[in-house]
C-alpha cells in the first residue's frame, strides 16, 4: 500500500532515513560518514584496463533497509549489491567499476564532487529503494548515466523519474528495465561506444536501440470471451453523481468535494476507529474463521490478527452505511502508524471489492474515483488499485500491491484464490494475495480531474508473480500496444493505476465524452 505520488509531492523516505555506518562488502571499507561512500574492493579494479572507468552508484535507504518501503522492511541489499559487482566485474574484464552508495541529493552531490578530480566515465544508477533521489545529481554531469531498476524495489522513483528524464530529453541517461541480466550487461556495453565517439555521442538513443532489439516481440495477445456488459455513459454518471466516496485522511474532517463528479466526503479517523471498536466481536470471530477456510493459503497472519481485521470490515461497512457511500479510501499506512488506526484495512477492502462497493488504498482518491466510476460502468466489476512495475525481459508491466478482489468479474462472478499473508512492505497486520485469473483482456486507467483527462492501457493477464518482494498480489500482463510509450507518462500521472478486467476501451472513451474531458492512450 504506496501512496501515490504527483509531480508536486516529495515522497516518503526520500533521503529522509540516512545510512548507517557499517561494513557492506567483503574486502571493501566501511561507508565513509553520511556520504556511504563504499571503497571499491580490489576485484572490481581493472588491472591496466582499458576500458571505461564506471562509477556504480546504488541509490537506497541504507545496505540493509530498516523502515517500512519496497522491497520490505528488513530487506538486505548487501547480498544483491555483491553479486551484481561481481557479475559486472566478470563480464567486463576491461572495465574499473567504483561502487558508492547514497540515499539522496546530499550524498549523491559529495561522489560526484570526488569524481571530479578522476576520470570517470560514465555512471550505473541502481534504483534500490523507490524515492531516493540520487539520479537527478548524477545526469547533471554530463557523463553517460545508466538508469537501473532494481525491480520491486525501485521501480516507483525508477518508473516517475525515468518519464522525467525523457520529457526532458536527457541525451546522457540510458535506462534499463529488465529482470534478464543479460540486458543490463548490452546496455553498459554503451559506454565503451561513448567514451571513443566523445561528448556528442547520444547514450539515450543508443541504450534505447539496444534496449527495443533485447524486449522480446509480442506473444499471442488473443484473450479468452469476456461477456462483459456496460451501462451508457449517460447513465453511469447519473450513477457516479449519486454515490459517494468516504476519505480518511487525517485526525479532522475537511469541506466535502467532488472527483469525476462524484461527492467525496472527508472524515476524521477517530470516526473510522470508533466503528472498528464497536464493530460485533461474535460477527468479527465468524468472519475470520470464514476466511480461514476459505484462503488457500495464511502465512505469518494469527487467528487473532484476523479477528482484528473482520472488526476493522464491520467498522468500514458501518461509516459507509452512516454516510450512504458507495466506496472509502483511507490513509491506511499513515493512520496505523500514528495510532490513529488499530487494524490494517486490507481484508475490509478487499470484502467491499467482492460486494461491488469500493475500498481503496492509501486515501488516493483519483483512483478511487475511477474504482467507483468503472465498477457502476462494469454493473460490479471490481477496480484493483496497484503500484506497476515494467519488465522488458518479458514484454510484461505487473500490477502489484496488498489488496485486491478475487471476484474479478463481479459479485455474480467466478472465485479466483486468494492467500492471506501480511503486508508486505512492514510485514504487519493482514493483507491479500489474489491469484487473478489469467488470458483475459485487462484496461488499466487513472484520471487527473484538474486536466480533465483519462489515462488508459490495455494488456493481456498471463501470470501471478510469487516473488516475495513488494506488494503481495501481482498480476503480469502483456501490454497491447508499444511497451516504450509506457514508460513516458508516470511523471504527470504518478504511480498508481486501477485495472479492470474487460475491454473498456470504447466506455472509456464514452465516459470522457459525456463528461467533456479527453482520453489518452498511454500504449
Amino acid at each position: 500500500m504506496k501512496r501515490k505520488y504527483d509531480e508536486s509531492e516529495i515522497p516518503v523516505g526520500c533521503a529522509v532515513h540516512g545510512m548507517s555506518r557499517r561494513r557492506f562488502l567483503t574486502g571493501c571499507a566501511a561507508c565513509a560518514g553520511a556520504a556511504g561512500l563504499m571503497a571499491a574492493p580490489r576485484w572490481l579494479r581493472a588491472a591496466g584496463g582499458k576500458g571505461p572507468k564506471i562509477r556504480i552508484v546504488y541509490a537506497l535507504h541504507g545496505p540493509k533497509q530498516e523502515v517500512p518501503d519496497w522491497p520490505n522492511k528488513g530487506f538486505d541489499f548487501v547480498p544483491v549489491m555483491e553479486r551484481t559487482n561481481a557479475a559486472l566485474a566478470n563480464r567486463f574484464k576491461d572495465y574499473t567499476f567504483l561502487p558508492a552508495l547514497a540515499a539522496g541529493e546530499e550524498q549523491a552531490q559529495k561522489i560526484l564532487e570526488g569524481d571530479k578530480a578522476g576520470d570517470i566515465d560514465g555512471y550505473i544508477v541502481y534504483q534500490m529503494n523507490c524515492w531516493n533521489r540520487v539520479a537527478q545529481t548524477m545526469v547533471t554531469s554530463g557523463k553517460p548515466v545508466l538508469y537501473a531498476d532494481f525491480q520491486y524495489a525501485g521501480s516507483g522513483g525508477f518508473l516517475v523519474y525515468t518519464a522525467g528524464f525523457m520529457r526532458e530529453g536527457r541525451a546522457n541517461l540510458g535506462f534499463v528495465a529488465s529482470s534478464r541480466q543479460d540486458d543490463l550487461f548490452g546496455a553498459v556495453q554503451c559506454f565503451e561506444a561513448a567514451k571513443a565517439a566523445g561528448p556528442s555521442f547520444d547514450f539515450a538513443a543508443a541504450t534505447a536501440k539496444l534496449r527495443m532489439s533485447q524486449t522480446p516481440r509480442p506473444g499471442d495477445l488473443t484473450c479468452r470471451a469476456d461477456q462483459l456488459s456496460t451501462l451508457p455513459a449517460e447513465e453511469t454518471i447519473r450513477r457516479m453523481k449519486a454515490s459517494k466516496i468516504l476519505a480518511v485522511q487525517g485526525p479532522e474532517a475537511a469541506p466535502e468535494t467532488t472527483m469525476m463528479g462524484i461527492p467525496v466526503v472527508y472524515v476524521p479517523f477517530s470516526e473510522l476507529n470508533d466503528a472498528w471498536a464497536a464493530a460485533d466481536k461474535d460477527e468479527a470471530r465468524a468472519i475470520a474463521d470464514r476466511w480461514l477456510k476459505t484462503a488457500s493459503r495464511i502465512e505469518g497472519v494469527s487467528r487473532d490478527e484476523l479477528v482484528n481485521s473482520a472488526a476493522m470490515y464491520l467498522g468500514e461497512k458501518a461509516v459507509l452505511k452512516k454516510h450512504d457511500a458507495m466506496g472509502i479510501t483511507i490513509n491506511c499506512l499513515g493512520g496505523f502508524y500514528g495510532n490513529h488506526i488499530h487494524a490494517y484495512p486490507c481484508l475490509g477492502f478487499h470484502e467491499l471489492n467482492n460486494q461491488g462497493l469500493v475500498g481503496g488504498c492509501e486515501c488516493d482518491v483519483p483512483s478511487a474515483a475511477v474504482m467507483v466510476a468503472g465498477s457502476i460502468m462494469t454493473k460490479g466489476r471490481p477496480g484493483y488499485i496497484s503500484d506497476p512495475v515494467i519488465d522488458t525481459a518479458k514484454r510484461q508491466i505487473i500490477y502489484a500491491h496488498c489488496v485486491a478482489s478475487n471476484r474479478a468479474f463481479g459479485p455474480k462472478g467466478e472465485a479466483n484464490p486468494f492467500e492471506i499473508l501480511t503486508h508486505s512492505e512492514d510485514r504487519q497486520g493482514a493483507s491479500v494475495r489474489s491469484v487473478l485469473p489469467v488470458g483475459y483482456l485487462t484496461t488499466t486507467i487513472e484520471i487527473s480531474d484538474p486536466r480533465k483527462e483519462i489515462i488508459f492501457h490495455q494488456a493481456k493477464a498471463v501470470a501471478n508473480d510469487p516473488d516475495d518482494r513488494a506488494c503481495r498480489t501481482k498480476l503480469a500482463a502483456e501490454p497491447l500496444g508499444d511497451i516504450e510509450k509506457l514508460f513516458t507518462m508516470w511523471d504527470k500521472w504518478g504511480w498508481h493505476r486501477v485495472t479492470f478486467y474487460g475491454d473498456l476501451k470504447k466506455p472509456a472513451y464514452e465516459l470522457a465524452a459525456a463528461l467533456g474531458w479527453t482520453v489518452v492512450e498511454e500504449a
